[in-house]
């Protein structure tokens, strides 16, 4: 069974609005290696609509950031990707992509019984509603040492605690924390601390 990720960009006070964090070509790096080690992706509605509009325009030369050289590693990882949308409100998708229908769980239950290596899933309000499942197996948080002052937050609303334990640490040199966590109930973890 293939794990299903979780990896997002947050503030030190909590915000995971895209636009306050600042890009980098390490975080972009960051980022390519993350994907990497999926066999797809898996957005909601939202996110795969504000990737596509970010990240399918890198073909052409250039990025939301600037020319695509910068960011390469990702533009080209996450173009490159298999995508698989949650949505009951889109007609269609392309850019790799394949919509989802149905009862959640049982959905994203099949896609990880898939054979490979990992399915990726990012944005805000699906994440939510896969950790009220309990099917999110790895957790990514990557601090940013930046004050927001504003949301929104992550997994507001959740039902339940979630216990996670620290499986490994990566200091960026922008002075971002990556910092990686499973599930206390699917198995304890000792931390693996690294340097960037």
């Amino acid at each position: 069974m293939r794990p299903l990720r979780y990896s997002i960009n947050i503030t030190l006070d909590g915000c995971c609005d895209h636009r306050t964090i600042p890009a980098s070509e390490e975080l972009h790096r960051h980022a390519a290696a993350i994907l990497a080690r999926a066999d797809a992706l898996l957005f909601g509605r939202v996110t795969y609509e504000m990737m596509e509009a970010a990240w399918r325009p890198a073909r052409t030369g250039r990025g939301p950031d600037g020319p695509a050289d910068r960011m390469d590693p990702f533009a080209r990882t996450i173009d490159a990707a298999k995508k698989y949308v949650v949505s009951s409100s889109l007609g269609a998708v392309d850019w790799n992509a394949e919509l989802v229908r149905g009862e959640l769980r049982e959905a994203v239950q099949r896609l990880k019984q898939e054979p490979g290596e990992g399915l990726y899933v990012g944005g805000v309000r699906l994440p939510l509603a896969l950790a009220e499942l309990g099917l999110i197996d790895e957790y990514e948080f990557v601090v940013h040492p930046r004050l927001a002052g504003h949301g929104p937050t992550l997994f507001a609303g959740l039902s339940q605690y979630v216990d996670l334990a620290l499986v490994d640490r990566l200091e960026l040199g922008s002075g971002a924390v990556a910092m990686r966590y499973v599930p206390r109930s699917q198995r304890g973890g000792r931390a693996v601390l690294r340097r960037g």
